[in-house]
């Protein structure tokens, strides 16, 4: 089925890894561990596994601390393995599951690592919720999975290292976001035909409003997403158009394209998922429900395309379908994800760091809305580096898998301490504004 991968290796599309192998094609069920189980993907991601029992064995799940949600999913289907964020954690899961039902339970980042490189799991669903998502997949990589990608900050933060790692342990990308799995499906056997990505937005709960209206709207507002039903975190990025921002990063590093050839539209409908524009003029446009579970299915089933309980798209109910350029006047997040992404040398991860922090800070209520691309802005010009235009992961050089396992973890760390003094930069220029009012 490699007639239905994205372009490999230029000169238009150069995607971030090969197709799984045939071993894992034909491999059924298939074994699975799902980083995030109790999120809003996991949730939709076991929906497709029971409405598709006899194709999965879930090997492993994991959560943060929504310990009785990650209980109830763990006595449904019984993994061998379970993930939470701390001892505290681990111990009030221990109490919740049933008598007779024993999982081993691993604790923090370097627990969720372990289970995205369990042996017997060939398929790793990477859901977890923003930067913390990236220990998983560097682990998945490494050991050679077939990774389900929903965790879009993996590649913000990291998108050079993974196809690196791709590249030397054949591991496999598969993107679960609705606009990337648009044009994952549109660039299927001709990727090098491509002129330019089309990534769509709704332009979430606030499209149409001008500055000063933003400047006192409520994080209740700003959760009112006009057309998804998603988490806490990407609901206020939606609302911001940094989630887009985010997925302009993702969509260079996954398909190795030119900047310049990634554009974002305004289509309020979300019912073109994204598009893809061919040397000719004409578009390939992938248009369907605002269901998860569509792209989630086409992920955890590939190559195989079967329904998993999504209703399907009525054309002729959806109504006109209109498309706009974004105000970036208003939404400025667009032009700092852009800039952050010419810039490099890090830029990438303050700035998502800083969004990550800034979000946390509103929905506190500690800032006001206005505040998160001020915030986040304030933030990347307070970075410097010494390698403008260069990625902080420079290119691997260990010949070993021990040696590479090494290294990739020592630029992890690296990663890890830029993220970690981006969040401080926030929440102390939060402090100082606080203390002057």
């Amino acid at each position: 089925m490699a007639e239905l991968w994205p372009g490999l290796g230029g000169p238009t599309i150069s995607y971030i890894s090969r197709p799984p192998s045939k071993r894992w094609r034909r491999a059924w069920p298939r074994k699975l561990v799902i980083l995030g189980s109790t999120g809003s993907i996991g949730q939709s991601a076991l929906a497709v596994v029971e409405s598709k029992r006899e194709d999965f064995c879930i090997i492993g799940l994991s959560c943060a601390r929504n310990v009785k949600r990650l209980a109830a999913q763990a006595e449904r289907f019984r993994p061998s393995f379970l993930g939470v964020l701390d001892a505290a954690a681990a111990y009030r899961l221990k109490r919740l599951l049933p008598k007779g039902y024993s999982p081993c339970i691993l604790e923090g980042h370097d627990g969720y690592a372990a289970l995205a490189s369990l042996p017997d799991a060939a398929t790793v669903l990477s859901a977890q919720v923003g930067s913390a998502g990236l220990a998983g997949t560097l682990a998945a990589a490494l050991a050679g999975k077939v990774i389900c990608l929903a965790n879009k900050e993996s590649l913000v933060l990291a998108g050079d290292l993974v196809r690196a790692i791709c590249k030397r342990t054949h591991a496999v990308i598969l993107p679960v976001d609705s606009e990337h799995n648009a044009i994952f499906q549109c660039l299927a056997g001709r990727g090098q035909e491509a002129a330019s990505l089309v990534l769509t937005a709704s332009g979430g709960p606030f499209l149409g409003k001008t500055k000063e209206e933003l400047h006192n709207v409520t994080v209740e507002q700003a959760l009112k997403h006009p057309t998804w039903r998603m988490g806490t975190k990407i609901s206020i990025d939606s609302a911001t158009l940094m989630n887009k921002g985010l997925e302009i990063l993702e969509a260079f590093h996954l398909y190795g394209v030119d900047p310049s050839r990634i554009r974002v539209l305004i289509h309020p409908q979300s019912v073109v998922h994204s598009l893809v524009e061919l040397t000719d003029g004409s578009l390939l446009a992938q248009m369907g429900a605002a269901d998860m579970r569509l792209t989630l299915a086409h992920c955890l089933l590939w190559p195989r395309c079967e329904p998993a309980g999504a209703v399907p798209l009525n054309p002729a109910q959806a109504g006109a379908l209109t498309f706009h350029e974004p105000d970036t006047q208003t939404f400025s997040c667009l032009t700092l994800a852009r800039r952050a992404l010419k810039q490099r040398g890090g830029l990438n991860i303050v700035m998502n760091a800083a969004n990550e922090a800034a979000v946390e800070l509103f929905l506190q209520g500690r800032i006001r809305f206005a505040d998160i691309p001020r915030l986040i802005e304030a933030a990347m010009w307070a970075h410097t580096t010494d390698e403008p235009g260069a990625p902080l992961s420079p290119p691997l050089t260990a010949k070993r898998f021990p040696a590479l396992t090494r290294e990739v973890h020592l630029l992890q760390q690296r990663i890890e301490r830029l993220d970690r003094q981006s969040r401080n930069v926030v929440n102390n220029m939060a402090n100082d504004g606080e203390q002057q009012k």
